[in-house]
């Protein structure tokens, strides 16, 4: 570093040898391991007095302000300027995270838990106001903090939450989430989903009825944050093509920039950033280490790792950051030719710089990628995909013998639930293990993206997993609902039990689609395949025919809980057909056809109001003729009505619920994130939106707080009828909840329920309501 300054310094560049100096220091760059940053201006804009300790920042522009008196010739100064630069103590991250904390409304949480972080919060903020704290101490102050933000019990069971697959996500200002290759890492009290934006990922979003082999011009490394892994907010791009490396190079002249993870290592205070990436100017392949001070910051280059130990070759093939229930973190990857072995990896527990030697745990010569980890119930899971190139596959698993993370593993298995769908469509991202107050649950986090990205839409897949016996289960579920707090998950109402039923053959053309099964009447042997250009625009269909004479088709066993459900499906058809149809047969036996009429173009076909008992259901397609096709597309099996979920709850906070007052959270015992404070005046509404399984009366519980002496009366409107008054007695105190129980009548679809306050006094605090189910 000392060289580099005095290079500089006889170029006569003193202001900018002294920003080079506070750029390595700002970046965390250990000197004796790290190369130096490219010397200019590049953090001049983001780090100033105010990003370190009064003390470290006076010494560091003393010893520059002498050095530039110096005229940059005095080899003393110089030194000073170094220790100085070294001595800088930045708390930039520990402000903002003060910053958020302090937004915690106490009545959130249970007394037990918000003690100890009351008190790391207020010793953190000491340590941001003490200008004379030291890096040790900053680092303690965060560990301190976020370890007891993790630690935050809600005081309520929390609510359930919708996840949607087959669809692009949105973050939560309506933007398209690009996270390809990422991780979602638990941070405090917040989870942080990181990924990589690709050019080919916008152009797929846009028109997704083609795919963009090979387009993976980096754009930059997003971070979304979320209390709920449901809804995502967008916070920075940690990294862009002009992040600064090693040499002058930039991020944007990498040759690839790819899976990462992030680790926040508890002896530095910092947040490091592991990045699979081709440096050419930097020696080829290696691990990427960029690092921050907080989860958002913009993360800086701090190291680039070629090789490591015991590993074949350069570089890894795919990786992902796997952080123990302990806080250690590892690199679970695969070498990068070949990728047949299977590696766990500790990062250097000192500052997480470093992958240190490789332990191999598995090996399989076909090779696998998408290489990831999870724990459950004292095992570990390490989990693959086949490895050709970012198509779907079946998980592979190996689990662990013992509690050693990188000690013995099993032989190799596929993970129960795969087999019918290749993964519902994805290949192996990464997990996600929540600990919640009455279950554990693991999500599987799965990358659709076969060559951008033509294998199905949606970018993002998540399905619950589960133990089932023995081994875990996936389940593949197009729609689920999940409760962050309790870890409690149950299939959603739109949830679509057909599996693969768009056909989808890993970008091939197969007799024998993945979760079906053939079978045949009478004509040749074979009659089934999937084929080019499904219904609006999807890659793959499935065609049932013959140029000569033949019935048969294909089918599939589910299993399916009773309701009732409807059947739908894109059909076209050339050549005459004697039968054209869809079948579904429930565990008693019971068959409802959907007949397919000729039509030469993709139209939609359904069959409502289908009973189906619990168990095992068929889906049978057959097709009979002399010498036509049925093409069969985008097959659905959704239960329109059944038994409700318990507990369907609306909060007031909550959009599209309408509050006519303030949403405060300053009175314990509430739901969510606040409640409803209505403003006093007759007409002051609350109003929820909520959508019944089916329609008919149903039962709802309006949960609310009344302090005051008196009740407080509302007429209850349901879809602008008035149908009962509602008098909300006395609680005895604002901090004490009742719930207030009816019946009222609802319509399918979206049905509006407003409380709506009869006198001056207005309502009382309104936490959330309560939909029971339906009856006819």
């Amino acid at each position: 570093m000392i060289g580099t300054l005095r290079r500089t310094l006889a170029r006569g560049g003193l202001v900018a040898a002294a920003w080079l100096v506070l750029s390595v220091a700002a970046s965390g760059a250990p000197a004796a391991s790290a190369e130096p940053l490219a010397a200019g201006n590049a953090h001049v804009s983001r780090y100033s007095a105010a990003d370190y300790t009064a003390s470290s920042w006076t010494a560091f522009s003393s010893a520059r302000d002498s050095l530039t008196r110096q005229g940059g010739e005095d080899a003393t100064a110089r030194q000073k300027l170094q220790r100085a630069a070294d001595g800088l103590v930045m708390v930039r991250g520990l402000k903002s995270l003060v910053a958020d904390y302090k937004t915690r409304p106490a009545g959130k949480y249970t007394s037990d838990s918000w003690a100890p972080f009351a008190k790391a919060l207020a010793n953190a903020d000491g340590v941001v106001a003490d200008a004379s704290a030291t890096a040790s101490e900053v680092a303690a102050a965060k560990t301190a903090l976020t370890t007891a933000a993790g630690k935050l019990a809600a005081a309520d069971e929390g609510t359930f939450q919708t996840i949607t697959n087959d669809v692009f996500w949105n973050d939560t200002s309506g933007n398209p989430i690009y996270s390809q290759g990422g991780g979602v890492f638990r941070f405090g009290d917040t989870y942080y989903w990181y990924g990589v934006h690709y050019t080919g990922a916008e152009l797929y979003r846009a028109n997704p009825t083609r795919k963009y082999d090979g387009d993976v011009s980096f754009v930059s490394i997003p971070v979304y944050s979320s209390k709920d892994l449901v809804n995502w907010k967008f916070e920075n791009r940690v990294a862009t093509r002009s992040t600064s490396l090693a040499s002058g190079a930039t991020l944007g002249q990498a040759g690839w920039v790819g899976r990462l993870g992030v680790s926040y290592n508890e002896n530095t205070g910092k947040y490091v950033l592991v990045v699979q990436a081709y440096l050419p100017s930097m020696g080829g392949d290696g691990v990427l280490f960029l690092r921050g001070d907080s989860p958002t910051d913009t993360f800086d280059y701090a190291y680039f790792q070629t090789q490591v130990v015991n590993s074949p070759t350069t570089g890894t093939g795919d990786q992902t950051v796997f952080t123990d229930e302990d806080g250690k973190d590892y690199l679970i990857f695969s070498n990068r030719e070949g990728r047949s072995r299977a590696f766990v990896s500790k990062l250097r527990e000192s500052d997480s710089l470093r992958v240190e030697p490789a332990v191999q745990i598995g090996y399989n010569s076909a090779g696998r990628e998408g290489n990831a980890m999870f724990k459950l119930d004292g095992k570990y899971y390490h989990a693959a995909s086949d490895l050709h190139g970012w198509n779907t596959s079946v998980t592979h698993v190996i689990e662990s013998t013992g509690s050693n993370v990188q000690g013995s593993y099993t032989g190799e298995y596929t993970l129960a639930g795969t087999e019918m769908d290749y993964s519902h469509v994805t290949q192996t991202g990464f997990f996600v293990t929540v600990k919640g107050t009455k279950q554990n649950t693991v999500i599987y986090a799965g990358d659709r993206w076969a060559d951008f990205a033509w294998n199905g839409i949606g970018y993002n897949q998540w399905m619950p997993v589960t133990k089932t016996g023995a081994r875990p289960q996936f389940h593949s579920v197009s729609q689920w609902q999940f409760n962050v707090t309790t870890g409690e998950w149950r299939v959603g109402p739109a949830n679509n039990y057909a599996l693969n039923p768009n056909f989808q053959a890993d970008r091939i053309i197969v007799p024998q689609v993945q979760g079906w099964t053939n079978f045949r009447e009478s004509g040749p042997t074979s009659l089934v395949t999937n084929v080019d250009g499904g219904a609006n625009g999807s890659r793959f269909a499935l065609r049932i025919g013959a140029t000569q004479s033949y019935a048969g088709g294909v089918r599939q066993q589910i299993t399916v809980p009773a309701g009732v459900y409807r059947l739908s499906a894109f059909a076209r058809t050339t050549g005459s057909l004697s039968a054209a149809q869809v079948t579904i047969t429930d565990a008693g036996g019971a068959s409802r056809t959907l007949d397919i009429p000729a039509s030469s173009g993709w139209t939609r076909r359904e069959l409502t109001e289908i009973p189906v008992s619990a168990g095992t259901a068929t889906i049978t397609i057959r097709a009979a003729s002399g010498n036509g096709y049925l093409f069969v597309d985008d097959l659905g099996l959704v239960r329109t009505s059944g038994d409700t979920p318990p507990g369907q709850r609306y909060e007031a906070e909550t959009a599209p619920a309408v509050c006519q007052g303030t949403i405060d959270a300053n009175w314990a015992g509430f739901s969510g994130s606040g409640f409803c404070n209505g403003t006093n005046a007759a007409g002051a509404y609350a109003q929820f939106t909520v959508n019944p399984s089916a329609a008919g009366t149903a039962s709802l519980g309006i949960r609310y707080a009344n302090g005051a002496g008196s009740a407080r009366a509302a007429n209850l409107i349901v879809n602008g009828s008035a149908v009962a008054t509602v008098s909300f007695e006395p609680t005895g105190a604002w901090t004490t909840w009742a719930t207030k129980t009816m019946t009222v009548p609802l319509t399918t679809g979206g049905n509006t329920i407003r409380v709506d306050p009869t006198t001056t006094a207005g309502l009382p605090n309104i936490d959330h309501l309560d939909l029971g189910p339906t009856a006819g």
